[in-house]
């Protein structure tokens, strides 16, 4: 671990001292991009267990996969470590031809060995991300004979039974199939652990940065791969944990840092006209959501479900709380996602909302629990759908909530009504079909516990038009039936799909090249510079 005065070096800045906003106050390295971000969110760095926004962001820039996501065009996948592939006709086998000049950190050569042994590891692991692989049926008892490497640089991918391709490719560019050095993991290894808490702290990747440094709730320091195919345009990459945006746009203005990751709609709209500052801007998957669970009667009932989504001011959530930052969106799969329906069936409409809650048998209302992310913006959107329901005969009452607290309420099926947001784990529209429309058993001890269980949504023809979808091979039929899905969840759905996050960095005039994307794992770092 580097010490404070390395730290410093390295172009951290001390938080000692008033906050003074003065231009000339400080400067960061010529040869560093520093960041400041909250990063309180990071559990593990092994991308065979790191499932969290910031760790899939950092492994990115430190992994390469066998393909990747399409920055250009985001309905494509493209080579990466596999320079081509053939997939058999029904859909089952997979030939990945890998490049021969990728190089670890380390500078030895990346072989289908490497492939191998990092595919069948985060199977057989089987943490957090795990199912991302073993949704297709691969296991710790078969996955040596499904997946493995022919030659030196060929690996062959038989699926148990056939998927989309999109899907699965899709899946393999997700960070789980980051592929680590074989030697340099099981060299760390602790107690047959597969390098695993060595590689929370540390690196065995080929990708443009390797890891330096992490303290967690502190700092993330990046350095440049000295054997990347293509050298990153700044040597190192440091990530201040910095909570509170306010902090963030103190140190922004006074030169501390040069990227803020976390302002909110009214500190940018404060700085709309600095001129030493502008903007990286991208939509993402990210979703607001609220959901009712239909463990609690009102909910149980259709009218009821559909009352809730007519009375919503989605219009003026987005427009008052959160205007830099969301979208509206009333659809499960997010925009630029194949097959999602963009238009908007539901308006702001009391009246109707009134006359669905009264066809249900609750013309007087009734009460309601309303869980909720306790910062900015959910505690203000929260308070505007309070008065929003409260105009149809909903009382509700607040409950703010940690995000942890919330999750593990939500896992208990404790809920009530619920606010949350949710980006799909892949960028295909299988990730949050499956999520909001899957529950094959309703039980307490069901296999498959994501957000539809957890709401009680027990729909047997969504559930199964999901895995029709995810099994098809044509990709017009695939699209036809998210198309259905998406129309039957607005009727029958007790989620109501409100807004889409918009990221927005900003950053020192002279800062260019960062790239944001619709996920954390499509955000790179190797082409950001200082001009």
């Amino acid at each position: 671990m580097l010490r404070r005065r390395e730290l410093i070096a390295a172009g951290a800045v001390a938080i000692a001292g008033p906050f003074s906003v003065d231009r000339a106050y400080a400067a960061t390295p010529a040869n560093a991009i520093v960041m400041g971000k909250q990063i309180d969110d990071i559990v593990a760095l092994d991308p065979a267990q790191a499932y969290e926004f910031t760790s899939i962001e950092v492994g990115v820039n430190i992994y390469r996969k066998l393909v990747s996501p399409d920055l250009d065009n985001l309905s494509q996948v493209r080579p990466d470590l596999a320079e081509a592939w053939e997939v058999s006709s029904d859909g089952r086998k997979f030939i990945f031809h890998l490049t021969k000049d990728a190089r670890f950190a380390s500078g030895n050569p990346m072989t289908s060995a490497d492939a191998e042994f990092s595919l069948h590891r985060a199977i057989t692991m089987n943490l957090t991300p795990g199912f991302i692989l073993t949704q297709f049926g691969f296991t710790k008892d078969n996955v040596t004979q499904l997946i493995r490497a022919t030659d030196s640089h060929t690996l062959e991918i038989e699926l148990p039974k056939p998927a989309a391709t999109s899907f699965v490719l899709y899946c393999l560019s997700a960070q789980v199939g980051g592929i680590v050095e074989k030697a340099t993991a099981l060299a760390h290894q602790v107690k047959d652990d597969l390098g695993n808490q060595w590689l929370n702290g540390h690196s065995a990747g080929n990708g443009p940065y390797q890891l330096t440094s992490f303290q967690a709730d502190e700092h993330i320091i990046l350095d440049a791969n000295p054997h990347a195919n293509t050298p990153p345009a700044t040597k190192r990459i440091f990530i201040r944990h910095v909570k509170e945006p306010a902090t963030q746009l103190l140190l922004l203005q006074r030169g501390d840092i040069d990227l803020a990751r976390n302002l909110t709609s009214d500190q940018l709209r404060s700085i709309v006209n600095d001129a030493d500052l502008h903007r990286f801007t991208s939509p993402t998957t990210n979703q607001l959501y609220l959901a009712g669970n239909e463990g609690y009667a009102p909910f149980a009932k259709a009218d009821v479900r559909q009352a809730l989504k007519w009375a919503i001011d989605y219009e003026g959530i987005q427009k008052n709380i959160a205007p830099d930052n969301y979208i509206v969106n009333q659809a499960f799969e997010p925009t630029m996602i194949l097959g999602a329906l963009t238009n908007q069936p539901f308006r702001h409409d009391p009246d109707k909302a009134k006359a669905l809650l009264a066809q249900a048998g609750y013309a007087q209302g009734f009460t309601a629990t309303l869980d909720h992310p306790s910062e900015h913006p959910f505690s203000d959107i929260a308070t505007a759908l309070q008065a929003n329901l409260s105009a149809v005969g909903i009382k509700v009452s607040l409950l703010p909530a940690t995000n942890k607290q919330l999750v593990t309420k939500m896992r208990a099926r404790q809920h009530q009504l619920v606010i949350n947001q949710w980006f799909p784990d892949y960028f295909d529209p299988n990730s949050n079909a499956q999520a909001f429309n899957a529950n094959p058993n309703d039980a307490d001890d069901s296999p498959l516990k994501i957000i539809a269980w957890r709401c009680h949504f027990h729909d047997k023809e969504l559930t199964d038009e999901v895995a029709q979808a995810a099994a098809e091979l044509d990709t017009n039929k695939r699209v036809e039936l998210y198309h259905t899905m998406q129309q039957q969840a607005w009727d029958r759905s007790p989620i109501a799909f409100m807004l889409q996050q918009t990221d927005v960095t900003v950053a020192q005039k002279n800062v260019v090249g960062f790239h944001l994307g619709p996920q954390s794992d499509f955000i790179r770092y190797d082409r950001t510079r200082k001009v």
